[in-house]
């Protein structure tokens, strides 16, 4: 069978012309960390020839609204601030005087993303301090709904999200509910990464929102995930083998000399689990750390990318044919970014490592952006009300 002539989605250092094209899906990020949602809708988008519109896009950490600035310099606003000092209203009343002014500023919203920490610092006010910081972050993207009224609603998180509760209340089930109660048609996934192509085994919980008249939210995420080609580790970074250390991204991590024998071990035996007997005392007879010092597999996906990356001590994360961990760049690839996505505003190797690690994938949100504007484009055109063409 003769070799594919696809060009391959991470190796590209040309960046799409993702400000170009005749119609906008404008778009608002909350928690947007250095872009990855921002991203695949934008490659949804231009694989659509539609254009991405950024009106607003929010983080609480000024390093990361530095990177996503990088890669979405048309955005029309990106501010380093708290999400609540946008949208500081409870569920279910009247726009404040913030949450007016965030929408007159933003105008109209297609599409509104997040990804709100799982663990957060929650600014809002006595209405809502009862409630824990992951709780309040999370329902901060409903209030936002509330007040943009986008056609399209994801918010993102871990798949433990479902299990948070207050009073005996999940987190998930009242943002659903309240979405349902202002019109909104609502489903919810957790979703094996890898079936979207991302070459980890990443799981994550997403609830889709649609306005009224909108596609229904089951069919966009049973079209997100319908034949979908999956990928190993090699399809992702196995052109990276012999890439020079000329760039921070590229830098190899250099391993302590008792870390650099357990890899060498390894290697030397064809092995992909470090037996006991080379582990710390710690990992020393019954353990559940069986990944951490493990080598990973050409043919496999890798394990979840988090910080840790770069250490052996913290994860699968052995190269599968080098004695060493794994670089930003291969991470940055094995989390779905193509090299054209620019993190040289990072300073250093463990403000990448941080940056790539608490990133979301990109494949997840054009998955469901590719899903989402097909269907719509079949439905019949909702009446413009003297606006351009949005979604």
């Amino acid at each position: 069978m003769p070799p594919s002539t696809t060009p391959h989605p991470l190796r590209s250092s040309n960046r799409p012309g993702f400000e170009s094209g005749p119609s906008a899906v404008r778009l608002v990020d909350l928690f947007a960390g250095c872009g990855g949602l921002s991203l695949g809708f934008a490659q949804a988008a231009h694989d659509a020839g539609r254009r991405l519109d950024v009106r607003l896009a929010v983080d609480f950490e000024g390093l990361a609204t530095e990177v996503y600035s990088a890669n979405f310099p048309g955005a029309a606003a990106v501010a380093t601030q708290p999400v609540e000092e946008f949208f500081d209203g409870p569920l279910g009343s009247t726009a404040t005087l913030a949450e007016t002014r965030t929408r007159t500023s933003v105008g109209m919203v297609d599409v509104l993303v997040g990804g709100p920490p799982c663990q957060g610092h929650s600014n809002l006010n006595n209405h809502t301090r009862r409630i824990d910081g992951k709780n309040a972050l999370y329902l901060r993207m409903v209030r936002a709904t509330e007040i943009l009224k986008p056609r399209l609603l994801m918010i993102e998180n871990v798949p433990s999200v479902v299990r948070d509760r207050h009073d005996g209340q999940s987190v998930v089930d009242r943002a659903d509910r309240h979405l349902r109660s202002i019109g909104y048609q609502v489903a919810q996934e957790v979703i094996p990464l890898a079936e979207l192509g991302v070459a980890q085994a990443r799981r994550r919980h997403i609830m889709i929102a649609t306005a009224s008249g909108e596609p229904d939210p089951r069919s966009v995420i049973e079209h997100a995930t319908r034949d979908a080609e999956e990928h190993d580790l090699e399809w992702a970074i196995g052109d990276l083998v012999r890439t020079p250390e000329g760039s921070l991204l590229d830098q190899r991590p250099r391993p302590t000399p008792v870390n650099l024998a357990r890899m060498q071990y390894l290697l030397d035996n064809d092995l992909y689990d470090l037996p006991n007997e080379h582990r710390p005392d710690c990992h020393k007879g019954d353990h559940t750390y069986l990944s951490m010092y493990g080598r990973l597999r050409w043919d496999r996906p890798a394990q979840t990318i988090t910080s840790g990356y770069g250490s052996i001590g913290q994860g699968r994360y052995m190269h599968p044919d080098q004695p060493r961990a794994l670089t930003a760049h291969e991470a940055a690839r094995i989390q779905g970014f193509p090299d054209y996505f620019d993190f040289s505003a990072c300073p250093s190797r463990s403000a990448l490592a941080t940056m790539i690690g608490n990133a979301v994938p990109p494949q997840l949100g054009k998955a469901i952006a590719t899903a989402y504007l097909a269907l719509a484009s079949t439905m019949e055109e909702p009446e413009q009300s003297g606006t351009a063409q949005s979604a």
